[in-house]
């Protein structure tokens, strides 16, 4: 069968090269019609939480996937779980252009969610396997770098189709994408993994329990799942005040998806700069900062407010929530060295999930209404993560855990 050729040593580079360009799917897929949000609930003529749900169903069965993604890839092989990933992928974001049934849409981003999870896991696994040493180390890191852009450069490029065709050609665009790089992975990619590992159910349940069990890692994922669901209820929220509050329209509002994924970005790369330091000390110093410009950004809300002051506390915001993100997630998945796949996928799944249900819920919960609401929003994520910090406080002096946080 084609789909069980190996890798020609002669297609190396360009195999590499369709990975790198694979990597930050998961970005463009989630946030390039974030600008579009408002003229779809308009074009579709359904409301706003909605449309809010298409993000939703993505980041649900992004999560989930990531949870078994691991196991299957290794099972089945990294190049047959691309191809397939690919093709699913890119016939429902076709699918998802040229509908106007709602609950087809939801069908076709619970598909995107599945498939765009799948193929960032085999796409990780290929570089495990063709590369080493120092080499492979250089390569991982930029894997995280090529990651982080896709959410930053998303909703401009979205913007701009928004203002020049509309809604339907963010979803024709990421297809065309996508269908590139599924003619070339046909083309050059090959199976790279040097043995397949027969499924063994019983040892990967038991694994995940004790994995999802241990206290100080299951905290992680909680204090990590809220922190990005601050930047997920912006995307939800933000696009619908600003638009119809502020008045901005689809290019505006790309500019400042732009602008608030260089202060996530900003947080992670505080979080890499500070890394010699205890992590609990970093933890309570971060949502201290967090709590303070919460804080103000509800009280001077509402005396005075204009798009300067809104835009510039949420980008401060942003910024806290990506380093506290940034500490605990790379705690998170190095907490299991025997099984580091396993905790990975728990650890990028599990934070997907918890983000999906939080941001939702808050979104639908606070009135859209300007400044003060999307203070609210942020006020109760970070009193969720004030309450788990504290309970890690308490729990690693309990277990005298002090020195390994």
């Amino acid at each position: 069968m084609f789909l069980d050729k190996s890798l020609k040593k002669e297609h190396l580079s360009i195999a590499t090269w369709l990975a790198f360009f694979a990597v930050p799917m998961s970005g463009l897929v989630t946030d390039i019609y974030i600008p579009s949000m408002p003229s779809m609930a308009k074009s579709l003529h359904h409301s706003e939480s909605e449309i809010q749900l298409t993000l939703t169903f993505f980041l649900i069965s992004y999560g989930v996937v990531q949870l078994f993604a691991g196991s299957i890839v290794d099972t089945l092989g990294r190049y047959k779980v691309s191809v397939i990933s690919l093709f699913l992928l890119t016939v429902s974001l076709f699918a998802t252009a040229y509908t106007e049934n709602l609950n087809i849409l939801y069908t076709n981003r619970v598909i995107q969610g599945l498939s765009v999870g799948a193929l960032v896991v085999a796409k990780r696994a290929y570089f495990v396997d063709v590369y080493e040493g120092e080499k492979l180390k250089s390569l991982l890191s930029i894997i995280t770098i090529i990651w982080s852009v896709g959410p930053i450069i998303a909703p401009f490029i979205g913007g701009y189709l928004q203002n020049w065709f509309g809604w339907e050609a963010n979803f024709i665009f990421i297809g065309i994408y996508c269908l590139i790089l599924f003619l070339l992975e046909l083309k050059f990619g090959g199976e790279t993994i040097k043995k397949r590992l027969v499924l063994h159910l019983k040892t990967l349940a038991n694994e995940m329990k004790y994995q999802i069990t241990t206290r100080d890692f299951l905290i992680g994922l909680m204090i990590c799942g809220v922190s990005f669901s601050m930047v997920i209820f912006f995307n939800l929220s933000g696009p619908f005040i600003l638009e119809h509050k502020m008045h901005l329209n689809s290019i505006q509002l790309g500019y400042v998806s732009l602008l608030m994924g260089i202060g996530w970005m900003l947080g992670g790369f505080l979080g890499k700069w500070t890394i010699k330091y205890a992590l609990l000390k970093k933890l309570q110093v971060g949502i201290l900062f967090q709590s303070i410009f919460i804080i103000m950004m509800y009280y001077i809300g509402n005396i005075y407010t204009n798009i300067f002051s809104l835009i510039g506390f949420a980008f401060i915001i942003h910024t806290t929530a990506g380093y506290l993100f940034n500490n605990y997630f790379g705690y998170c998945l190095g907490r299991f060295p025997h099984a580091a796949g396993i905790a990975g996928g728990l650890t990028g799944g599990g934070v997907y999930v918890i983000t999906s249900f939080i941001s939702y819920r808050i979104a639908a919960m606070v009135e859209l209404t300007g400044q003060t609401s999307i203070a609210v929003g942020y006020g109760l994520c970070c009193v969720v993560n004030i309450l788990f910090i504290m309970y890690l406080v308490l729990y690693t002096k309990k277990h005298h855990m002090i020195k390994s946080l």
